[in-house]
């Protein structure tokens, strides 16, 4: 591959610290033979920002060197800054926690092999999601599942998915459900709802197939929510989310769709690709965009 890299990297999540992160990527990068320049971030949402000024100086191929929320970032900058027009091209040297976008691609979690395909240069188009102005590329949700995303935030003294697996265990130990109205197509549901999760991917949080049946690219958007479950009925579900069982469940509805909305009667988080993106809100949309961002593979 001809183009020098943009390479986005996030020294806070992950294994590893900063500095050991950084000579592992650029040891990959050069043993790929790949001509690169590399950034750091500094804090949450700056991925966003440096992926949008490359984009704007005329970077062709930036890459997210973190995990998902690093990922989300640098595609958010590039289709912030694309617009209506063809956005840069991402490329993922999956060092975060989870990785749950690269697992779903393919991309290889060893650093060196990830960067031997930055090299190889292949690529294909994905679907994005959009919810309330905010793209994603993996997954997004309201009610429970934000929650434990900020419970996880909170957890320093476990490393790794196990971290993501306690913190959805302390939320469901003390979970209520929300009255929310779900729309979309021409169905309408309202009720007492413990979550609403939507996927452009199958997997979340490393662990959990929210929607096993998504995939990011046939132009829909995959979501369920779980109705009216008791505290202990989701204790027992839990474990159903590792293999995506969960969606047999009477009260677990699965659909399809390209747009949906939400309106919640008490406010809900909103999080998306594992960051919350509104602490409270009440009216969330959600539409796709299909084949909208080109990646490496």
């Amino acid at each position: 591959m001809a183009d020098k890299l943009k390479i986005i990297l996030n020294p806070y999540g992950g294994r590893l610290p900063t500095a050991a992160k950084v000579t592992l990527v650029e040891q990959g990068l050069q043993q790929a033979k790949l001509d690169y320049h590399l950034e750091v971030t500094e804090r949450r949402g700056h991925g966003i920002e440096l992926a949008r000024q490359a984009a704007c100086d005329g970077w062709r191929i930036v890459v997210a060197a973190g995990g998902d929320g690093m990922v989300s970032e640098v595609a958010n900058g590039l289709l912030q800054a694309a617009g209506d027009a063809e956005a840069g091209i991402l490329g993922i040297i999956p060092i975060g926690t989870a990785n749950d976008l690269a697992d779903r691609l393919g991309i290889p979690f060893d650093v060196t092999l990830a960067c031997q395909r930055l090299a190889a240069g292949a690529t294909r188009l994905i679907d994005v999601g959009m919810v309330n102005g905010h793209y994603f590329v993996n997954n997004s949700a309201v009610g429970l599942e934000p929650l434990v995303t900020v419970a996880h935030d909170r957890i320093r003294w476990v490393k790794g998915n196990v971290r993501y697996i306690l913190a959805a265990l302390q939320v469901l130990s003390r979970a209520k459900p929300w009255l929310m109205r779900i729309s979309w197509g021409n169905s309408t549901f309202e009720g007492p709802i413990n979550l609403v999760s939507v996927g452009n991917s199958n997997r979340t949080g490393g662990s959990f197939y929210m929607t096993p049946q998504a995939q990011p690219d046939d132009g829909l958007l995959d979501f369920l929510w779980a109705t009216g479950l008791s505290k202990w009925q989701m204790l027992r579900l839990l474990p159903q989310t590792f293999t995506g069982r969960h969606i047999a469940h009477p009260q677990v509805v699965y659909r399809q769709t390209t747009a949906l909305s939400i309106t919640a009667f008490s406010p809900t988080p909103i999080q998306a690709d594992g960051e919350i993106i509104a602490a409270e809100a009440l009216e969330i949309h959600y539409q796709l965009i299909p084949h909208k961002l080109r990646l490496i593979y």
